[in-house]
């Protein structure tokens, strides 16, 4: 688990691949203090496991499933990406509550300036629309953003000129694209929902006091 507050950017040294994944080797300092083999990192909002560490790098495998959905396929040698090492019961939670696992990977199609902010519009598959809300969390590249503006197909963030600094965001253009992991509370609230509400009947309003009650919110 991850919170999306980017502890550091760093620099792909290295990356293989073959049919049967990647590995991935990337320079940086203050992920992989106190880091082991087998703890998680968060690389450009995906979850990869340390399979080695040395004093300034860490390298990780790659499962295709990763590479399918995530831009992790289109790194190259040279390039910047976001870090987090995940939490533990004393980190602290500024950002929001984030996997690691990457639901589809968006395209930036507007870079507009909104005095020192920057705004970014981010087109996704309208599939995972649903689960962005307006004013709610949104994870770009690992990095948790505040949703500005939303329309059925895209959604635009802003960020102040610190953050445009400290995330890879800040040094994208206009057609990359972009890892995105949406809100995980809104995918529970929908399988529950969904659950309740057989495929025989008129799908109504599954939310009433008994379903909240039965489910622990009361």
């Amino acid at each position: 688990m991850f919170t999306g507050l980017v502890e550091e950017l760093g620099k792909v040294v290295s990356i293989d691949t073959t049919h049967q994944g990647a590995n991935i080797k990337i320079n940086c300092n203050k992920v992989i203090k106190n880091a082991s083999i087998g703890d998680s990192i968060a690389t450009n909002g995906v979850c990869l496991t340390v399979t080695q560490v040395t004093s300034n790098s860490f390298t990780a495998n790659i499962m295709n499933e990763s590479l399918n959905v995530s831009t992790l396929k289109f790194l190259k040698i040279g390039d910047l990406v976001n870090l987090e090492k995940s939490v533990t019961l004393q980190s602290f939670l500024g950002g929001h509550l984030v996997t690691g696992d990457v639901d589809c990977f968006g395209k930036i199609i507007s870079i507009k300036n909104d005095g020192f902010a920057i705004k970014y519009t981010v087109e996704i598959p309208e599939d995972f629309m649903k689960y962005i809300v307006f004013k709610g969390r949104v994870t770009l590249d690992g990095a948790s953003l505040t949703v500005a503006t939303l329309t059925k197909t895209n959604f635009t963030v802003s960020i102040i000129p610190h953050t445009q600094e400290n995330i890879t965001l800040g040094s994208k253009k206009v057609g990359d694209f972009i890892n995105v992991e949406t809100d995980l509370i809104g995918k529970y609230v929908e399988k529950m929902l969904l659950s309740k509400i057989s495929t025989n009947e008129k799908p109504k309003s599954a939310l009433s006091k008994n379903f909240l009650a039965e489910n622990g919110f009361f």
